[in-house]
């Protein structure tokens, strides 16, 4: 593309050099991805301010860059060189609006789906996406466990890609004959201003509790972030949101989208009923606002999948979907990595499952306790993440003592701090003596797994889907899965 036309249709006033004859076969913010042609944009971000990655860029064939601040030595730099420079007040805003035009407005061609809230946005997008094939329909996914475009799986380190990976993402997407893409939406990354210019046609609020305090600071912070999202949803589109949050009203209340509602609450437009749990999944009556009932079942468990999965209904209704293909599409997901995946050997269980708030601590252990009625040993494993939010560490370490039969606490992913000031932080908040601390997350949970109850539910939470530990900037290799499944296979050949 012509670097002229990007300036055209962003109307950048303040430029050097003469954009004619300039070319941009890609946009990047990572200057080690730049290759000829490239436009490379300089973020400044937490650790690392991209303006000092300028030459770097220029170095791999960068042909214009885009800055916030420029040095004299810089802009000397850029001159010698012939590199075309845009000065803009927010990089990270001039990148979302380049992007959208540069990939040929994909999220204006594609259903897009964003789903946001603290807990539930990974399993309602797997829901979404499995029911939309089902129906015969190819869909993409964007979210924290890996992105999707057809049959290939790509690796993501974000939740919610920066807004040009998403939008170059989305014309992948077109390009694989996708009629919809299922997102997960952070706060984080709308209060960066990824998702800026994408046309959302739905809105998805699953709850709002504490979580990314370590960035937003404050819970208003972290609502208004939220919020923002919805206020900026064009007329047209519609909200799927959980009525039983007491924040619902609040956070929709300046929308102008339309509004449809699910939940237990009498007055939701798709009312969840008669919830019925065990260790092989959930089963419930869903009424619809024209006052049909029906059955769902799926293989995950806990209510908080009965509320996940009723997303993708409501949707499907909305999409003109039967009942018919809405039920199989349901049924058909037999597991999202990471949450509430239950593994069975002989006489014991081990779940492992992605809770590391408080509230997706409390809600996975009250939805075990729920399943076991008091009848089996319960044990967890856990920790908090180093240099993450620290006030939810004592709050945890209270919950899970206090919801268990017993607890290990333990490291998990402690990055720069050190684990036993962690884990003093999570024991000031525990009143029990139900606990013990193992550092060595192996071993914590091979110890759970030995020394608990032939019968006992193991409940490993924290990290999930994740496969690594990350211990001083470095990541090794770790899976509570994999390890989950190699002690219960040596406890059992012991039996």
């Amino acid at each position: 593309m012509k670097l002229s036309e990007i300036i055209k249709y962003c109307n950048f006033n303040d430029f050097e050099g003469n954009p004619e004859g300039i070319f941009v076969d890609s946009i990047e913010y990572d200057s080690r991805k730049v290759t000829k042609n490239s436009l490379f944009v300089a973020i400044k971000g937490f650790k690392i301010d991209g303006h000092h990655f300028i030459e770097a860029a220029v170095n791999n064939g960068a042909s214009a860059v885009i800055v916030e601040e420029t040095e004299n030595d810089i802009d000397e730099y850029l001159r010698k060189n012939n590199i075309f420079k845009i000065k803009v007040e927010n990089s990270r805003k001039s990148m979302a609006i380049i992007s959208d035009f540069f990939y040929g407005h994909p999220s204006k061609k594609l259903k897009l789906i964003g789903v946001t809230g603290t807990k539930g946005k990974t399993s309602t997008t797997f829901f979404l996406k499995k029911m939309f094939e089902t129906a015969g329909f190819k869909c993409g996914l964007i979210g924290t466990i890996e992105n999707i475009v057809g049959d290939r799986k790509i690796k993501t380190m974000l939740t919610t890609p920066q807004s040009n990976e998403i939008n170059q993402l989305m014309k992948m997407m077109l390009d694989e004959g996708c009629k919809y893409c299922v997102m997960e939406v952070s706060s984080v990354a709308i209060d960066l201003f990824r998702t800026d210019e994408l046309d959302f046609d739905y809105g998805v609020f699953t709850n709002i509790t504490s979580d990314h305090m370590d960035y937003h600071k404050t819970f208003k912070n972290y609502f208004i972030a939220k919020k923002r999202f919805f206020d900026c949803l064009k007329p047209e589109a519609k909200i799927i949101a959980n009525c039983d949050d007491t924040h619902w009203v609040e956070i929709l209340k300046d929308s102008k989208a339309k509004i449809v509602s699910y939940g237990k609450n009498e007055k939701s437009d798709y009312k969840i009923e008669n919830i019925e749990i065990d260790f092989s999944g959930t089963e419930y009556i869903l009424k619809t606002d024209n006052s049909k009932e029906f059955c769902i079942r799926t293989n995950l468990a806990g209510m908080f999948n009965a509320y996940n999965s009723s997303v993708s209904a409501a949707i499907g209704f909305q999409e003109g979907l039967t009942e018919k293909l809405i039920i199989e599409g349901i049924a058909a997901l037999e597991s999202v990595p990471g949450r509430f995946e239950v593994i069975n050997s002989g006489s014991k269980t081990a779940i492992v499952d992605y809770s590391h708030t408080a509230d997706s601590l409390e809600q996975v252990l009250n939805s075990i306790r729920i399943i076991n009625k008091d009848s089996r040993q319960i044990v967890t494993v856990f920790g908090c993440g180093g240099d993450r939010d620290r006030t939810k560490r004592p709050v945890m370490g209270e919950i899970a003592t206090r919801l268990s039969d017993y607890a290990i606490v333990t490291s998990d992913n402690p990055r720069t701090e050190e684990p036993y000031s962690i884990i003093d932080e999570i024991k000031a908040g525990i009143k029990t003596d139900n606990y013990e601390v193992i550092v060595n997350r192996e071993i914590a949970i091979k110890t759970a797994i030995f020394n608990s109850k032939s019968e006992a539910v193991i409940l490993i939470a924290g990290k999930g889907h994740e496969n690594y530990q990350e211990i001083n900037g470095i990541r090794s290799f770790f899976s509570d899965k994999e390890t989950a499944g190699k002690y219960l296979k040596e406890w059992l050949n012991q039996q």
